[in-house]
């Protein structure tokens, strides 16, 4: 084995082992994660169910109930009339409160009535005993406590995993009811969240409630996305469940929750594995948490607008005996989220999913083993390649690599539909790219310096961005004659026959390269091809040797770009004594045969065909239409957001068919609009014009040569119809003009 074979098979391994510390944890890499992270939302995004789970239904304080109802928080007494009509009008079966209920009614009727009984109002005979005789139904907190009393309603509340106060200073409002069962020493060293404070209900309100769940998260992942959420978050010696595992015990009638925790013989290993309860099994990972199960994008669960509850006005099929979750689409109220299925989700929606999921066992699993497969996979996927490739040609070398990530991919896949396994995916891909790319640069660069001849071979005709997007796949270029969809361009100088006559050779060799250069470097700018030069013409095309799908819009802008630069280098001529240069540019799209054509004597790769000599002809006919770009049908149709003036329909020399020509005036958007309704009222005339109808025609047509005298075109048509006045055209005239000269 030579140097240069064991130098290429050291650094191969050498590139496998940061993926191994990031597989085994002991050097985690943020952009790898990142990219499990979106590989994760990849395979979610591709077996989404897509389905509608009428169970749980989101009654949603939309923009539309706030327009109605007013700004929130809303009264408690209305609140408690809503949880009155859910279960006595509806007959719901759980309500959850995806809001937590911190601060005391903001309506505070009874405060205000007490305050004006002592004062203003204190000399009114028995007003103060009457307050107090109302008090309860002016309460609103009490009234809403008596509303969910005694209903399997759960509420929310948030932990705050720090805080900055002295102890306690984190704390507000009362937590719910823990786990039933669940004590410290059975989550002892469990990697369970331990937050530091809280944010829970009015303690009247939260002791009126069956039960209550956290709705903060976390476990959010760097990026901001809602991937997985904790099931379970302890504060001091006690567990609490979150909002979602809550809402489906209490649609189960209450279950107690049993820890599945895994264990050696010593107790040294000790790793929370699922969840139980009433014949339910949540697979957790060593976090406690769990992917959020997603059905589908947003309305992936039935919403029934607050203002409908309130009303009386909405479905009762729609809500009767389900699961019925209080929460928010409105922007305002700061509960939308970033999740794999939807940049802009409604928090209350995720807690819905996790609902669904738990109730129909649809938790993905993610267990600790896991690891060991993906270090399995990145172990045995490196040794693989780093001995295979070396031996193998470039194109086997893809062909292998791609058929290892193929396979690799297709067995992840099959244990996430089939098992519900989370097998990590994206570090063994990543390493097989990486170690694609070591050898085919290696081989490139080393030993195969040779394969530079695609380099060499276009250089001469298309700018270096190209030759190396060709030596970046040279299975895309090929010299042997191909047809194929492509734009080419011809432009001449006007005039240059006088010109170079009035110039000395050194002085003429000046002007042409000075004209030329820059050309060229605006028409490789826009990813054209030089076929050749002829003089001081230039014929170039696009679409070869590389496929380029935008290659009308291309040459249409290299065309218009050639035509700035020409008028933007008159003051150098003007300073060199040169005379002013002009140009005529003819550009055509259509098909036309490429490749290395000549004798065994010269060869060159070039473009022939009707198409080409058809742009030769609009080049000519430039002076004829006093335009500087003419282009064909064909180009007008593939670049539709630019403005064009027809100019004609003609047959050109050498081919029968008509074809109708324009002058591009540029994008839609920047010319002005007096422009735009002048090419209207010139393309009607021109109807008019080949209808035979020469007075209107020559009326329109007048009347624009007065407003745009510059505008060559308009005199050309009224001289046309002043000969047709006096020779009309055979009654077989289909208004094409025909040129005898190329």
């Amino acid at each position: 084995m030579n140097r240069q074979r064991i130098a290429r098979l050291v650094i191969s391994l050498l590139l496998v082992v940061p993926f191994v510390l990031h597989a085994t944890g002991f050097m985690r890499s943020a952009l790898l994660e990142q990219a499990e992270n979106l590989a994760y939302d990849a395979r979610l995004n591709l077996t989404l169910p897509e389905t509608i789970d009428e169970r749980i239904v989101i009654v949603d304080i939309d923009e539309d109930s706030l327009a109605e109802l007013g700004r929130w928080p809303w009264p408690r007494g209305m609140l408690a009339d809503l949880v009155e009509r859910l279960f006595e009008d509806y007959g719901i079966d759980v309500l959850g409160f995806d809001v937590v209920f911190a601060e005391r009614d903001r309506g505070a009727t009874l405060e205000r009535l007490r305050e004006l009984a002592e004062g203003t109002l204190a000399d009114v005979e028995g007003l103060a005993e009457r307050i107090e005789e109302i008090a309860p139904r002016l309460d609103g907190d009490a009234r809403f406590a008596r509303a969910i009393e005694g209903r399997n309603v759960v509420t929310g509340h948030f932990f705050r995993q720090q805080v900055d106060g002295p102890d306690g200073g984190g704390t507000s409002g009362t937590l719910p009811r823990p786990l039933p069962g669940l004590s410290d020493a059975q989550t002892d060293g469990l990697p369970i969240p331990r937050p530091q404070g809280y944010g829970g209900n009015l303690p009247a309100i939260q002791t009126a409630a069956r039960g209550g769940g956290f709705f903060d998260n976390p476990l959010v992942s760097s990026d901001g996305v809602f991937r997985y959420v904790p099931t379970l978050q302890q504060h001091g010696d006690s567990v609490y469940g979150l909002l979602a595992l809550e809402v489906a015990r209490a649609h189960l009638g209450w279950p107690d929750v049993e820890l599945v925790i895994a264990e050696d013989g010593s107790g040294s290993y000790r790793a929370l594995e699922a969840l139980r309860m009433a014949g339910h099994e949540i697979p957790v990972d060593a976090r406690s948490a769990i992917p959020v199960p997603y059905l589908g994008a947003q309305g992936s669960f039935p919403y029934v607008p607050i203002r409908d509850v309130m009303s009386g006005e909405a479905d009762p099929g729609v809500l009767a005996d389900r699961i019925v979750l209080l929460g928010t689409t409105a922007a305002g109220l700061l509960d939308l989220r970033t999740t794999p299925v939807q940049n802009v989700y409604p928090g209350v929606e995720i807690h819905a999913n996790v609902i669904a999921g738990i109730l129909d066992d649809r938790i993905r699993q993610q267990p600790a083993y896991l690891m060991a497969v993906e270090v399995l996979a990145v172990v045995v996927l490196g040794a693989l390649m780093t001995l295979l490739l070396p031996l193998l040609s470039p194109l086997w070398l893809t062909l292998a690599t791609a058929g290892l990530g193929a396979a690799y991919v297709g067995g992840n896949l099959a244990l996430w539909s089939g098992a519900g396994l989370i097998v990590p995916l994206a570090s063994p891909l990543l390493l097989a790219g990486v170690l694609f790319v070591f050898h085919v640069a290696w081989g490139f660069v080393i030993e195969n310096r040779g394969k530079r001849q695609l380099s060499r071979l276009f250089g001469q005709y298309v700018p270096p961005e190209l030759v190396e997007e060709m030596d970046a796949s040279p299975e895309r270029i090929t010299t042997t004659g191909e047809s194929r969809e492509m734009t080419v361009l011809f432009s001449d100088i006007r005039g240059f026959t006088t010109i170079s006559e009035d110039l000395e050779p050194a002085e003429l060799t000046r002007l042409i390269n000075a004209v030329l250069t820059p050309m060229t470097r605006v028409i490789h700018d826009h990813r054209g091809t030089i076929d050749k030069y002829i003089g001081d013409a230039i014929m170039a095309f696009w679409g070869a040797p590389l496929s380029d799908p935008d290659h009308a819009r291309n040459a249409l802008l290299a065309s218009m770009e050639m035509l700035r630069t020409l008028d933007e280098l008159q003051p150098r001529f003007e300073r060199e004594g040169w005379p002013r240069i002009d140009m005529g540019i003819g550009l055509n799209a259509g098909l036309m045969s490429v490749g290395n054509m000549g004798s065994e004597f010269r060869m060159a790769y070039t473009v022939v065909g009707d198409s080409v000599n058809l742009a030769s002809r609009l080049e000519g006919l430039t002076k004829d239409y006093g335009a500087r770009l003419v282009v064909s049908d064909s180009i007008r149709e593939a670049v539709p957001d630019f403005e064009f003036r027809m100019l004609d329909i003609v047959r050109v020399k050498g081919r029968d068919h008509p074809v109708a020509i324009h002058e591009p005036l540029g994008p839609s958007a920047e010319v002005p609009r007096e422009l735009r309704r002048d090419l209207r009222r010139y393309h009607a005339a021109l109807e008019r014009y080949r209808k035979q109808e020469w007075d209107e025609a020559e009326r329109e047509l007048f009347s624009l040569s007065r407003e745009r005298p510059e505008c060559f075109v308009y005199g050309m048509y009224l001289d046309r119809i002043a000969v047709f006045r006096e020779q009309p055209p055979p009654a077989d005239w289909d208004g094409v003009f025909t040129h005898t000269r190329k």
